[in-house]
């Protein structure tokens, strides 16, 4: 992806587009990638960076929702095993099989459990990842280690898809780009542009790296801005009512230790009555999550201490050692768009997952609710208004099919696997500059060659950019994150033709971004 190429195509203010995407989460690119594989022209503007908000802090599962199939909401569950299913397939290098226990500890939570995850299985139909089935008590202790042995009668194995959630995003930016797509970053929209009777016919946007306006034209404008989906529905209409419930929910990352194994848990009821997940991620464990009600959209949500307290909490008593704060390497919290429920119950583990398009008076579409695993369903429904807004017709939807940027049948090995095809051509960057074979962390894996891959092909304009999203080191480990901070800066600096003005700015916004992801103890 060249932003400058992309940039460039606003330019042409004559030019009408068939769709322009607010938003670059996992909502706006699915928008993208199933509009542009129906042969669509497409815009998509992402006032931050993709991935920013919520689509960068998930679970990290691709799962059908163990969760929903309990409360009976089997139609959700069935979408989303059939887009798992099928996202395993179209993007390897960034999705892989993974398999959970959940610790039983009755008999009758064995019959309860197991029953539920034969159904789970069956509902999958061909798209299964594995066959769940009951372990016993030596088989569970031999594969989780660390698991609290008093009481414990055994073990059930299921199978979810597990995920790089940024990389993702990433990915599904660049396929969209490569099919033609104009995609990008920093360019939050400022207006919406209506006709005489009201209809919108387009949008301003401004580039927040040169400070340039644009007017665009466009024949469907979709809202796909997740939990500031409320901010642009009044932009068209200052009188509209709110649609979004943001939910928050926080992770805690330790060490792997923790864990002492390859599977994950999964705890099926804590006291609040939700799930809590302890998934090997990238080298450590990501424990979470929580679900927080926020009145607030914020970028930056900040965790609550009595959400880190309960994930510590509930993950001690099932974890011989116990979790302390002094043993979390990093703290992330996201806010989930769900749709806000008109009256009733507010308790957001009941309020439903499914996703929602809602078409204004002025033509508006917007998408609300929705979760990662279904990103590409939520996408075809909404390019399915194209015809009811513009009164053309249009193709079918081809993006189910569709192999994501960086796919690979020969996956490589270690933390490149999520480079997919193109990590040999990072790899080969080497060969020409030595220097960037160092570490840009002696923790981690990465090497300075990533930070220029990421700055020419990724769109990668700030150092948080790089250190949260391209490569996962600031949710993974907070300290070290900081501790790089200047060494990626300088080497951007030097890529992207920047002074030392522009570097000790870009310490400075990381920094005051990077001390929430510290837990302090």
């Amino acid at each position: 992806m060249n932003r400058i190429e992309n940039i460039g195509q606003l330019a042409d203010s004559k030019k009408t587009w068939d769709i322009a995407v607010i938003g670059g989460g996992s909502s706006g690119l699915g928008v993208a990638l199933d509009a542009i594989s129906r042969g669509l022209s497409v815009i998509l503007l992402e006032k931050a960076d993709f991935a920013k908000g919520t689509s960068s802090r998930s679970t990290k599962l691709v799962h059908g929702g163990v969760r929903y199939l309990a409360q009976g909401d089997i139609g959700l569950v069935l979408e989303a095993l059939k887009e798992r299913g099928k996202l395993l397939q179209n993007a390897p290098h960034l999705t892989h099989n993974q398999a959970f226990i959940i610790p039983v500890f009755s008999w009758s939570d064995r019959i309860l459990y197991n029953s539920g995850l034969k159904i789970y299985d069956w509902m999958a139909g061909n798209l299964r990842l594995g066959k769940s089935r009951f372990i016993s008590r030596e088989e569970t202790i031999l594969r989780l280690p660390t698991v609290k042995q008093e009481g414990l009668k055994g073990g059930i194995v299921y199978y979810d898809g597990q995920f790089d959630d940024a990389r993702l995003a990433l990915a599904i930016a660049q396929t969209a780009d490569e099919a033609g797509a104009c995609i990008l970053n920093y360019c939050p929209v400022k207006g919406l542009i209506k006709d005489p009777n009201g209809k919108i016919i387009g949008l301003k946007t401004k580039d927040e790296l040169s400070g340039k306006r644009y007017t665009i034209k466009a024949k469907m404008v979709v809202n796909a801005t997740g939990v500031f989906a409320d901010k642009i529905l009044k932009m068209d209409n200052p009188l509209a009512e709110k649609m979004i419930q943001p939910s928050q929910g926080i992770h805690l990352v330790l060490d792997l230790e923790f864990l002492g194994g390859n599977d994950a848990i999964m705890i099926p009821k804590t006291k609040d009555g939700r799930v809590l997940f302890a998934v090997p991620w990238h080298g450590k464990l990501v424990l979470g999550t929580t679900d927080t009600l926020r009145e607030k959209a914020k970028l930056e949500p900040d965790p609550l201490q009595r959400e880190i307290d309960f994930i510590l909490e509930t993950a001690g008593t099932y974890l011989a050692k116990a979790p302390s704060r002094a043993d979390v390497k990093a703290v992330f919290a996201g806010l989930r768009p769900l749709a806000r429920p008109k009256e009733g119950s507010t308790k957001t583990k009941e309020i439903s997952r499914s996703h929602q398009v809602l078409i204004s008076e002025s033509g508006l579409a917007t998408l609300i609710g929705g979760k990662w695993t279904t990103f590409r369903k939520m996408g075809e429904d909404t390019v399915n208004h194209f015809t009811e807004i513009t009164g053309e017709r249009i193709s079918p939807s081809k993006s189910f099919e569709l192999k994501l940027h960086g796919y690979t049948k020969h996956i490589p090995e270690g933390h490149w696997a999520v480079y997919g095809a193109e990590a040999a051509a990072i790899q080969q960057l080497v060969k020409t500059d030595p220097t960037l074979e160092e570490k840009i962390h002696p923790d981690f894996p990465n090497i300075l060659a990533e930070v220029v891959w990421s700055v020419k092909n990724e769109m990668a304009v700030k150092v948080e950019d790089v250190l949260s999203r391209r490569i996962r080191m600031l949710i993974l480990d907070a300290q070290a994150a900081l501790d790089s901070a200047e060494k990626v800066a300088r080497l951007m600096a030097k890529e992207l033709n920047k002074d030392e003005a522009w570097v000790a700015k870009e310490l400075d916004d990381f920094q005051k971004v990077a001390v929430k992801y510290l837990l302090k103890t």
